[in-house]
């Protein structure tokens, strides 16, 4: 049953169409869109895909308080009934237990009451809807097998995100086909150092890898995180991965998540020298489709950050296609082993090189976007990650003296605390502490740490509390709810590991819906059960109707548009692409309401709201690897 047409009225705000020249910057390549509107969502919000038969099933009653849909909403009904759809037939009634005069969530600005209706566990696709048919949810799937399709399409993003592939039937669909991108001259097989873009004798041949997001540019810092998150769900649960995901590599007889992941791992050995050292950054022209960027690839220096990302990545990855019984996979893993140990020994051997792109500090304006030297916290961690895994690798004793050091100085061992931050650490951390040879006193002191987090009881209506949130909120939802998972690895009680695993089924619940927004964080996911997913984001690829399973940034209270906007962009017309007001929503709204599904360039940085990256998408992949059977 779809949502009556009454809930779907939009609150429109009106922008000027105008070329977003600036004259001191460049032509943006996503000008601004005529408009862009928000729709009040459901009174009652779920998990729009479903949920599986024995796992708890909370569902939302909401009434907006605050915000863009302040007074859309009606007070809770006593009443509600479970349905099926398509027939209507009453399959069981609930009462809601209700104080109409509830606090208002100050994270939503929503009255919330909450409605369990886990007793329903015959498989089937239901709806809920009150005893007058007022308030009407969106419809839902109970399946043990209901999250597998929702897995294929969202990890099919990596594919189409991939450079210097074409993409063609049968793997893309028609529209979202195109040639392989940043193979011409000076591109990716040709890159050539940012400093000097006419000396061909600093050529490289840095050919594949990622798009880092909605831009074409890729880091190594981050490129290595990926990898690793990919590989971490990999061991996790093996049996989700299967061969039959649709990427080129299906059907080979190897789980695609191993496919796809070396084909990250092969841009990271591209990047390698023959010193060890590994190259920090590749910037690449943008263009819509990716393949018709003509412009050089440019990359940056080596880096000890991204020396020691590399490392890590490189050692941990190496046991685990050593562990895998595909033919040339043991050869890989020696490889790997082989560059993991490089890049260790250069990064020890050159302890403070950095790169800052697209700074004045290093002269590289205009290279890449996103900032990818980290503080020196960070680097302490990378430090801590890459000797921890290069000991579970090789056993070297001489690793441990460096991890004891390292991890002295980790916000992990300082406070006594986990984050969605610090998740390289953590995750070092805890390769370390499940190793058979491990003291028992490291498994429990790390429980321990992950404990004095989970002790405290959730906060806000929706019954997802992040430490903070901000550009790139869904990314932490999945990293939040990752730490339950770990959770669950480390508790030795039963109900404490039941309850941390449900906390982790919450923040994957938000994202599918269960949010003030009603809205499934995920693009173009309605052939795959979402009556409401996100159906623009910020990408220079632009397509009519954007491909499937991109989980976008999400809400984020910090939004704003240009700091130029609205009268000192240039000249009138870049002024004009301002708009009269700041879009809102985003602007100004509870801080979960703070999200619009828009895809407008500069001056509207509509960037900072919904656009990709794999840096959410891997995150995302493996917490909702973890339930899938």
């Amino acid at each position: 049953m779809k949502r009556p047409e009454k809930y779907l009225a939009a609150i429109g705000l009106a922008f000027v169409v105008a070329a977003c020249g600036n004259s001191e910057t460049e032509t943006p390549a996503t000008v601004a869109q005529a408009a862009v509107s928000a729709a009040p969502s459901a009174p009652i919000v779920l998990d729009q895909f479903g949920y599986r038969p024995d796992d708890a099933k909370i569902v939302r009653i909401r009434q907006p308080v605050d915000g863009f849909d302040a007074g859309a909403g009606s007070a809770p009904r006593a009443t509600y009934y479970v349905r099926r759809a398509g027939s209507k037939e009453m399959v069981s009634t609930f009462t809601l237990e209700a104080n109409e005069d509830a606090p208002v969530d100050p994270l939503s600005g929503d009255r919330v009451w909450t409605l369990d209706i886990s007793r329903i566990t015959e498989p089937g696709e239901y709806f809920i809807a009150s005893d007058d048919d007022v308030q009407v949810s969106p419809t839902f799937v109970i399946s043990k097998d209901v999250y597998k399709p929702v897995l294929r399409e969202a990890f099919r993003t990596f594919f189409y995100q991939r450079a210097g592939i074409a993409k063609a039937a049968p793997e893309a669909g028609s529209d979202w086909s195109d040639a392989a991108s940043h193979l011409g001259r000076k591109q990716d097989g040709e890159a050539r150092l940012f400093s000097a873009p006419d000396d061909k004798s600093t050529e490289r041949d840095l050919r594949g890898g990622w798009f880092d997001a909605g831009d074409y540019n890729q880091y190594t810092n981050w490129t290595a995180d990926q990898c690793r998150t990919l590989l971490i769900s990999y061991t996790e649960n093996p049996d989700a991965w299967g061969d039959d995901f649709g990427i080129p590599e299906s059907g080979n007889g190897v789980s695609d998540l191993l496919d796809e992941a070396k084909w990250g791992l092969d841009w990271l050995l591209r990047m390698q020298g023959p010193d060890g050292a590994v190259l920090s950054i590749l910037d690449r022209d943008h263009a819509s489709p990716p393949s018709a960027a003509k412009g050089p690839s440019l990359y940056g220096p080596p880096t000890t950050a991204a020396s020691l990302s590399a490392a890590g990545t490189f050692a941990f990855a190496s046991t685990v296609f050593a562990a895998s019984r595909a033919p040339g996979h043991a050869a890989y893993a020696a490889d790997l082993k082989k560059a993991a140990l490089a890049a260790w020994e250069w990064a020890e051997a050159n302890p403070g090189v950095t790169f800052y792109n697209n700074d004045a500090r290093d002269s590289s304006e205009g290279i890449g976007a996103g900032q990818q030297e980290p503080e020196e916290e960070y680097l302490v961690g990378k430090r801590f990650a890459a000797a921890a895994y290069l000991h579970v690798l090789t056993g070297d004793p001489d690793l441990l003296p460096v991890l004891d050091a390292a991890f002295a100085e980790t916000q992990m061992l300082k406070t006594g605390f986990v984050d969605a931050y610090r998740y390289e650490i953590q995750d070092a951390a805890l390769k370390l502490a499940r190793q058979p040879d491990a003291p028992a006193e490291m498994r429990s002191y790390y429980a321990e740490i992950f404990g004095r987090r989970f002790d405290a009881a959730p906060s806000g209506g929706y019954d997802v509390p992040l430490d903070a949130i901000h550009w790139g909120s869904n990314g932490f939802m999945a990293r939040t709810g990752l730490l339950y998972v770990d959770g669950v690895r480390l508790s030795d009680n039963p109900k404490v590991a039941a309850r941390y695993l449900a906390e982790a089924r919450d923040y994957l619940h938000y994202l599918h819906g269960a949010n003030p927004m009603g809205k499934v964080f995920l693009t173009n996911m309605a052939a795959f059960g979402a009556e409401q997913s996100v159906m623009r984001l910020y990408h220079t690829w632009t397509t009519a109707t954007p491909i499937p399973g991109f989980l976008v940034g999400g809400p984020n209270p910090t939004y704003s548009w240009d700091a130029c906007c609205p009268e000192t962009c240039g000249n009138a017309a870049s002024n004009a692409a301002c708009g009269a007001a700041q879009p809102s929503p985003p602007y100004e709204q509870p801080p979960l309401k703070s999200y619009l599904d828009f895809n407008d360039g500069w001056p509207l940085n509509s960037w900072q709201i919904s656009e990709n990256s794999i840096g959410y998408q891997a995150p995302y992949l493996r917490l909702l690897a973890n339930f899938v059977e």
